[in-house]
Order: C-alpha cells, then structure tokens, then sequence
C-alpha cells in the first residue's frame, strides 16, 4: 500500500527510538496517497479519510511500535496536558515534575542534564474487548530531551490546535 501523509495536530514526547506521540490525524480525501489507499480498500476516499476528530496514542519503545485510539477526547484534554507539560518546563525549576493526563496518560520527568529533561511516560489503552493487549499498561522512558526544542514543539502543537 502507499504511503499516506497525515495532517493534523501532533506532539511527539521523545526520540526516534523511544517516543510517545498524541495526534488527531487528518487524512485529504483529494490527496493522491488517500485515493490510491481507498480505491485500494474499496471505499471513497472520503469515508477512507474518516472525520478526523478521532486522537491517537502512538508509541515507539525498544524497537516495538504501537498505537490506540482515544474515543470521545476532545481538543481540550491534549491542550490540557500539553500546556501542564509546558508551564512546568517554562518555569525552569530543575527539579523533577508529574504531569498528569488523565486515566490513560501520565508523564513524569526528570532533569537529565543541563537544560534537558528525560520522562518516563505511563499508558493504559482504553479496555477493547477485541483486542487482547487492551487495557495492558505500557511504560516508555525517553533519553534527555532538551528543554528548548520541548516548548517549541510544545507552541507548535497548542497553536495547531488554535
């Protein structure tokens, strides 16, 4: 299958080993890639690109990727967490810190090294009678993170979702 650029808000947490990431996809209906993709599944390109008001989870850890859906998360609660996770960066304590997401997301940091932090990320998919590995907690620990490139992409995620 093609490959199938996707839009929409996104924040990653981490590195290209071992990350977390809270997007809200947003496939065109118009782009070739989406096209081919649903032609390819038997469905219009619309339906193929989906509303796109559906947030996801995805993770990267010890060379094992995954992902889940959050159903019913509004644009309000990733702007929550990701303006929690800005105000205690921005405040410039050194000293180590929790934001909490809510029942499927919690993150805690640590200092690293000058100016840097590194996290330890805490997940718990939404129960999914489907899916055996629903509901199972998984754990990412992320390297140093410096604080700098954190708030922009921070900024960049709240403004996205202005």
């Amino acid at each position: 299958m093609s490959p199938v650029a996707a839009g929409g808000p996104a924040l990653f947490i981490g590195t290209d080993t071992d990350y977390v990431a809270l997007v809200r996809p947003e496939l065109d209906p118009a782009d070739p890639g989406v096209r081919q993709a649903a032609e390819q599944a038997g469905v219009s390109p619309e339906e193929f690109a989906g509303a796109g008001d559906t947030w996801a989870v995805l993770t990267e850890h010890d060379g094992e990727g995954g992902g889940f859906e959050l159903p019913g998360v509004r644009d309000t609660e990733p702007a929550d967490f990701a303006e929690q996770l800005r105000a205690e960066l921005a405040a410039g304590t050194g000293e180590p810190f929790t934001v909490d997401g809510g029942a499927l997301l919690r993150l805690d940091a640590r200092p690293a090294a000058a100016d840097a932090y590194a996290f330890t990320v805490h997940l718990t998919p939404p129960e999914d009678p489907s899916d055996d590995d629903a509901g199972t907690p998984l754990t990412v620990e992320t390297g140093p993170l410096p604080v700098a490139g954190l708030l922009a992409d921070l900024d960049a995620f709240l403004g996205s979702l202005a």
